[in-house]
């Protein structure tokens, strides 16, 4: 029986990392994502067989139940627009999973249920690890969602220059009680103590490294703790000896670390400056002119727009959040239809972190069958843009900013974006005035180029497209 879950979990593995590569790109990504997850099923049918003596069939069956009804509905409901949210709350429930798990294998290894046997290095440290950094995961994942949620404040939220000290001091206490633990210093009543006071520290410590973390970081916050939950889950897989939770802990972990840190460079900002916090959803300053004068923008209107655009040689779209949360990516396909029928060469300026997470608007364009080769990435669309007759920016603030360029005092100095300035004119969709995730203005909304075209992006492209019907 041990060499067919062997072999259960190898065919598992290999459908993990098989579906992880077809995650790359949009037209295998679905494929790649069902592939993963029949090969997730394999590994928990090997779990059941290789726990078949087990008297507890209720329970596991009972949990199963209660799985699937608290995760398929979110999964299949949450709109695209709450997709970083969903991410950071079944993150989290994964830390906490392993944080429970870790406390459950501490009691069972320290003679509180039917294991009298000395507990090895490997069961104590694992669990000790998994436990400590599942809880940080946990707590800090609710935060992560309570911001992308807007149930708690996107602003940084801290104790200003006590905060580092605090972390600190909360890592340091976590740690020591993992020690005493460790070296077993305390009788097994007193070590239970200890270790409820890991999982509490390090709770702690998950809430007050995320709290000072601004909105607009929030998206590298999720990948990160992403991260440490599937290291997390790796410790935990040592102490239990589930080959299974091993491989696919590393997986995560690694992954989530790759991502990470590629989102860092998009935003141009290091993990531990991100970690620090302090940044994003703060106010915002009114536009500014090279005088320091407050600047007024351009208001538009769909026919005027329409008119711009049906007579440009290449119009370049630069979607963002805006557009997602209006669902404006069908309206968007049919705009740029009616344009190509006129000769007008149509592109699409994809920014790395546009919207609230990596991939976010390939997959709502790709949810609207536009061709993925009219998607291009920054570092290619960049030098088109002085090129380009219009730029329709939909919803995108931050990765608009040239203030990032050319203000050196400006929070997103040195965050790479997209040169949507240097268009021949600019027409910005947005509901209002307001500031982007970072909080902070975007003085391209006053440049003498730009219009801005108020109201729903749906609706404001589907009346730009019943203009363009009329040319």
């Amino acid at each position: 029986m041990t060499y067919l879950v062997n072999g259960l979990y190898i065919v598992a593995f290999g459908m993990f990392i098989y579906g992880l590569m077809g995650l790359t790109g949009p037209k295998t990504a679905v494929r790649g994502n069902l592939i993963a997850a029949v090969g997730m099923f394999i590994a928990v049918v090997a779990t059941l067989i290789s726990v078949r003596h087990t008297s507890n069939w209720i329970l596991i069956i009972a949990g199963l139940v209660v799985g699937i009804a608290l995760g398929v509905p979110p999964a299949k409901f949450t709109k695209m627009t709450a997709m970083p949210q969903l991410v950071a709350a079944f993150n989290g429930v994964g830390g906490g999973t392993v944080a429970l798990i870790a406390w459950s294998e501490f009691i069972n290894s320290q003679g509180f249920s039917h294991f009298d046997e000395e507990p090895t290095v490997h069961i104590v440290v694992g669990s000790l690890f998994a436990a400590i950094i599942g809880s940080v995961s946990f707590w800090g994942s609710l935060v992560a969602f309570g911001k992308l949620q807007e149930i708690l404040p996107g602003r940084p939220i801290g104790l200003g220059r006590l905060q580092q000290p605090l972390n600190l001091l909360l890592l340091v206490g976590a740690i020591a009680a993992a020690v005493v633990i460790g070296v077993g210093a305390t009788n097994d009543g007193v070590s239970q103590v200890w270790m409820i006071a890991v999982l509490v520290l390090a709770g702690v410590l998950g809430l007050a490294v995320v709290l000072p973390i601004g909105g607009a970081d929030m998206p590298v916050v999720i990948s990160l703790l992403n991260a440490l939950t599937g290291l997390s889950a790796a410790a935990a897989g040592l102490a239990l000896n589930n080959t299974a939770m091993i491989v696919a802990g590393m997986i995560v972990g690694a992954s989530g670390t790759i991502l990470t840190n590629l989102m860092a460079k998009a935003m141009n900002r290091s993990i531990p400056a991100i970690v620090a916090g302090g940044f994003g959803g703060g106010g915002t300053a009114p536009g500014a002119g090279g005088d320091g004068e407050a600047k007024q923008a351009k208001a538009t209107s769909a026919a005027d727009a329409a008119i711009q655009m049906a007579y440009a040689n290449q119009v370049i779209v630069v979607p963002g959040y805006g557009m997602a949360v209006a669902q404006a990516q069908h309206a968007v396909k049919e705009m740029a239809a009616l344009l190509e029928a006129k000769g007008v060469e149509v592109k699409y300026a994809i920014h790395p972190v546009a919207g609230r997470m990596p991939g976010h608007m390939n997959v709502l364009l790709a949810e609207a069958e536009v061709s993925y080769d009219a998607l291009k990435e920054m570092d290619d669309i960049n030098g088109e843009f002085s090129r380009t007759d219009v730029a329709l920016v939909i919803g995108a603030n931050d990765v608009t900013n040239p203030a990032a360029r050319e203000d050196a005092s400006s929070p997103i100095y040195g965050m790479p974006v997209l040169n949507v300035d240097q268009a021949k004119s600019v027409i910005v969709l947005k509901r209002s005035m307001n500031s982007g995730f970072a909080g902070i203005d975007n003085p391209l909304f006053y440049a003498d180029h730009t219009s801005m075209l108020f109201g729903d992006a749906k609706k404001s492209v589907g009346a730009v497209t019943e203009e363009l019907k009329a040319l």
